[in-house]
């Protein structure tokens, strides 16, 4: 990057390809972003891209360039960095490392279903993946202690493996189906504890709110509150298809002659099915609500709302904030 030409052309890098105020929009930006082919991607191709990203938002470019490499570049760094901090995500925590990540935990669950043992031990293994997305996609500029962590890691994952052992203890005499339904009322009950409770801090103390135009107005519990909620049902309906659809596809599937002769492969069947459901719902789920999420000004609170008025009378009817993933 030692010869670099000033960009003018007008092309701004940080402005959506799609409009963000539609489902459609949003989905294709999330198609983009939760891409599991950039799992593969290098890290320092990813550092690349990086540097390139905020070259360009310094109006400078390799001589060169094309526009497709730029949207290339800002792909990888939306896949791969916070949009708080810029700082690199975790390997696991990323979004896009949902579907693969996803499959294998969310298959073993719908397999391995029916003895106690094993229900606790997947129910753990994904509680545990769960904690690192969820500490990974949290609104960044709401620092969470280790000891905060721990508590939300064992709270929720006690949430799940209660529910989930209860169940599958209460369903032992109920149609077989029902038991196969039983690892999604536990993700579903362990995502109601785990996000809250990993972003506690965010409820505590709030979180920064701006205006239209990115200037800072305050700190909201009840924006965060609003994002959290959000991102719970979220990760919900991230979830439920493929967890609810796929136990009624392999019941009847398991009836079949050849399928009962390959028991061996149900659970890498399952695997794979899991894929198919979350390589759609992975960015359709994301993509439900705004990330750039807003808030009326009568529904701050009171404090804020007062002092955002006396600064600015009624020239801001909405507040704006990150609510996270």
């Amino acid at each position: 990057y030692a010869k670099m030409a000033t960009v003018s052309l007008g092309f701004n890098i940080d402005s959506p390809r799609w409009d963000q105020s539609t489902f459609v929009g949003r989905l294709k930006h999330f198609l983009n972003i939760t891409d599991p082919r950039t799992v593969l991607v290098p890290e320092e191709e990813l550092d690349r891209a990086k540097a390139l990203v905020e070259s360009c938002r310094a109006g400078l470019v390799p001589p060169g360039s094309s526009q497709e490499q730029l949207l290339y570049a800002k792909k990888l760094y939306d896949s791969a960095f916070h949009p708080d901090s810029g700082e690199k995500m975790n390997f696991i925590g990323r979004m896009s490392f949902q579907v693969p990540g996803g499959m294998a935990i969310t298959g073993c669950m719908l397999q391995f279903y029916r003895t106690v043992p094993a229900v606790v031990f997947w129910q753990w293994v994904n509680q545990s993946f769960n904690a690192f997305v969820n500490y990974t996609n949290r609104n960044a500029a709401s620092p969470i202690s280790l000891r905060q962590i721990g508590v939300a890691y064992v709270t929720a994952t006690g949430a799940a493996l209660a529910t989930a052992v209860g169940l599958n203890l209460y369903t032992k005499r109920a149609p077989p189906l029902l038991a196969r339904w039983v690892p999604f009322a536990a993700v579903a009950a362990a995502n109601c504890v785990n996000i809250p409770m990993m972003r506690q801090q965010e409820i505590i103390n709030g979180i920064t709110v701006t205006d239209e135009n990115n200037n800072e107005l305050g700190r909201s519990r009840r924006a965060a509150v609003k994002g959290i909620a959000q991102v719970v049902l979220s990760r919900i309906t991230m979830a439920a298809p493929g967890m609810i659809i796929l136990p009624i596809i392999m019941e009847r599937l398991e009836k079949f002659t050849f399928m009962q002769r390959i028991r061996v492969l149900h659970g890498p069947l399952q695997v794979v099915l899991c894929g198919g459901f979350l390589l759609f719902m992975v960015p359709a789920a994301c993509a439900l609500f705004p990330q750039r999420c807003s808030l009326a000004l009568a529904d701050l609170e009171v404090e804020l709302r007062d002092s955002i008025m006396a600064k600015h009378g009624d020239k801001v009817p909405y507040v704006y904030f990150n609510k996270g993933l």
